[in-house]
């Protein structure tokens, strides 16, 4: 079985991908989780709702999320990106079915409602904040959609153990799904060749980490690749053997990252 994770940017080669999987589901299951950052930012600027960024102590990037920000999240990512992710996928001749995590209690998370950020050189606690961090993940329901040949295409916002919506990490998610469904690959797809030394410089292509030493290279782990290199740490933990990090935009974006194209980590 083999989970990717794809990432919200524009340039996705999304046509790529599903041609992509639509080879591999001969021989192995799929799961797929996608982001909408883009999507998400664009309609919050269409409907003047401020999505807050904001930094963690130790320098991870998050969203400050309340009822208005929820809201777009639901458009952006359940609603417009899940939609025509599933789309383009039964094009290709897959029998893809979305959900978001709030359904069938796919993803049930811990709630953060307060959360520490680095401010001006100053750390300040936000509250009232509608965030989670997904913990149980619903495998039967998962199962039960691979058996009858479906290809689950999965999404935030998660549902905490108070039955409330929260956005959530997909990255991390993803980690969590691998552990509970104790998946051995991951893929994750972004805009970018892999993990790079210089996050300016495709040159700089960092080829392989060993499982041990993910924290070793949290330094060239900028902005929203730091939760990668994190959701991988976390993965590998939870007996995954190898993550694949590939360029979402080319031609064949699955099968480059499988072949060894971007970062392995292993």
């Amino acid at each position: 079985m083999l989970l990717i994770k794809v990432g919200g940017g524009k340039a996705i080669n999304w046509n790529g991908i599903a041609q992509d999987i639509h080879e591999l589901m001969s021989t192995e299951k799929i799961i797929v989780i996608h982001g909408a950052s883009v999507q998400r930012d664009e309609i919050a600027a269409r409907l003047s709702v401020s999505i807050k960024k904001v930094i963690s102590p130790s320098g991870v990037s998050s969203v400050y999320t309340d009822e208005e920000a929820l809201d777009v999240f639901l458009m952006a990512y359940a609603g417009l990106v899940n939609k025509r992710v599933v789309a383009c996928l039964i094009r290709h001749g897959i029998s893809a079915i979305g959900l978001c995590g709030v359904d069938g209690q796919l993803w049930q998370a811990k709630s953060k409602k307060e959360i520490l950020i680095r401010e001006g050189g100053k750390t300040k606690l936000l509250r009232d904040n509608l965030t989670g961090r997904v913990e149980k993940i619903n495998t039967e329901l998962i199962q039960i959609l691979l058996e009858h040949g479906y290809l689950p295409v999965i999404c935030a916002p998660a549902i905490s153990f108070e039955n409330e919506i929260v956005n959530t990490d997909n990255d991390w998610a993803a980690a969590i799904m691998a552990e509970q469904l104790k998946l051995k690959k991951l893929v994750y797809l972004f805009e970018a060749p892999g993990l790079l030394e210089n996050k300016d410089q495709p040159l700089s292509l960092v080829r392989r980490i060993g499982r041990l030493r993910i924290e070793d290279y949290l330094e060239f782990a900028k902005e929203r690749m730091k939760k990668k290199m994190l959701s991988a740490k976390r993965a590998i933990e939870g007996g995954a053997e190898t993550i694949y990090f590939g360029d979402g935009r080319i031609e064949n974006p699955v099968k480059n990252a499988l072949e060894g194209k971007g970062t392995i980590i292993c």
